[in-house]
């Protein structure tokens, strides 16, 4: 069985800076780690290759440092990684970022049996690319997995979680699933892969190596939603502290709210 795994590099700290001209966050030498939710559908990629044999292959789309991600996914046990990366396809929305997901894993993967994406990101947190890969792959596709039952010939059996209803649900393979987390407890880098895989190169691949070479499909051109403004929340670091018996302490509460006149 051929898997890819779509994984993604997300801010390691919620002090990212912000290209106002634009509004997408600055990623070029930011703190970086593996997406929470990423995890989740790696070990599920990887679990269904010891079931099944065959090959997990890792694919993302971001700046040429995701390569550190990359040999992070090498150490997990993965056995081939792909960083799709490009000015090209900066500034994607997720109908920009399916597209080139879409695209890059056309264009060097080759056939594959199942496509494994977390939930969602928590950069983005729109848990809309895997399904809108799907489409572009014209393959069936179940999100909010939170079971993986067995495959028998070209047909695989999930189980989905949507809250207040659960269901089981059987699809023609190829497929793409987007896992919850908790769907297993991710395993943790190996000193003994990441010895093994230390020479192991990460494939950069830019514009040039896709099929599409239509520059308007991609990034920012290829958007179809645009950020009219983004700006970090506000910060207070003013507190008062009030001493008193409770009556003396809400009067005084009172007082100030009428001051501010917020009553």
């Amino acid at each position: 069985m051929n898997i890819v795994v779509c994984i993604k590099q997300v801010p390691g700290t919620s002090q990212m800076e912000i290209d106002e001209t634009t509004g997408v966050l600055k990623r070029d030498g930011a703190a970086a780690k593996i997406n929470p939710y990423d995890l989740y559908g790696l070990e599920a990629a990887l679990r269904l290759r010891e079931t099944y044999g065959e090959t997990v292959t890792a694919v993302t789309m971001g700046p040429p440092q995701a390569e550190v991600m990359m040999k992070e996914a090498y150490m997990m046990g993965v056995d081939d990684a792909y960083v799709f990366t490009d000015r090209v396809f900066a500034g994607a929305d997720v109908l920009a970022t399916s597209y080139t997901l879409a695209q890059g894993i056309t264009s060097v993967c080759g056939d594959f049996d199942i496509i494994v994406c977390g939930k969602q990101t928590t950069d983005g947190d729109t848990a809309q690319v895997g399904p809108a890969m799907a489409e572009y792959l014209h393959i069936p596709c179940a999100a909010w997995v939170s079971e993986i039952g067995e495959i028998r010939g070209d047909t695989i059996m999930v189980g989905q979680d949507f809250v207040n209803v659960k269901q089981r649900a059987a699809m023609k393979l190829p497929c793409l699933i987007t896992v919850e987390k908790d769907l297993y407890t991710p395993r943790l880098p190996s000193y003994r892969l990441k010895a093994a895989s230390k020479d192991r190169s990460v494939h950069m691949i830019t514009f040039a190596d896709f099929k599409d070479q239509v520059k308007e499909h991609y990034g920012l051109k290829g958007s179809a939603t645009s950020v009219e403004r983004i700006f970090p929340p506000e910060t207070h670091d003013g507190q008062i502290y009030m001493t008193g018996t409770v009556p003396e302490m809400a009067e005084e509460l009172a007082d100030l709210f009428s001051a501010r006149k917020y009553i």
